[in-house]
């Protein structure tokens, strides 16, 4: 199971399109917000993918949750912007929130900066920002999860 990661598209879809076309493959698209309506504008790339997407804090006026847990392959992951857990000032509330939840890939945007790390069973990714070519893949399979940072 391959998924794509965007975030901080803000209103930007070429380097998403470009994504998209390398990744055919994919199965999933994961959105974090600050661009939600992006995704609309590449339809024609997203047909017969699951999308999940969440509200940031440029989404003004957005009915998308702020937080999302999705089950997939049987491996839980937490989705947030980031933004309502401060991420800017720290991941410390973040991780709590997604280790209470039981997910065990945590995805999180609004920094603009790319990371991926190990925290005691959960795998954190920020993609950084679609905006700036930055975006991240996230592989589950059956030996383990691999979080890939890419860029276009």
């Amino acid at each position: 199971m391959r998924i794509l990661v965007f975030s901080d598209s803000h209103g930007s879809t070429y380097c998403m399109r470009e994504a998209l076309l390398v990744h055919s493959e994919a199965d999933m698209i994961i959105h974090l917000g600050d661009g939600e309506r992006d995704l609309s504008r590449l339809e024609d790339l997203l047909a017969g993918k699951k999308i999940v997407q969440v509200c940031g804090n440029c989404d003004f006026c957005s009915m998308l949750p702020t937080n999302e847990i999705t089950d997939v392959s049987g491996v839980r992951i937490f989705c947030s912007h980031g933004h309502t857990e401060l991420v800017k000032h720290g991941t410390q509330a973040f991780v709590k929130k997604a280790k209470s939840l039981g997910a065990r890939i945590a995805l999180y945007g609004h920094t603009h900066q790319s990371v991926t790390d190990y925290d005691d069973g959960l795998h954190i990714m920020n993609p950084g920002s679609i905006r700036a070519g930055e975006y991240g893949a996230v592989d589950i399979t059956p030996s383990g999860i691999m979080l890939l940072q890419m860029k276009v």
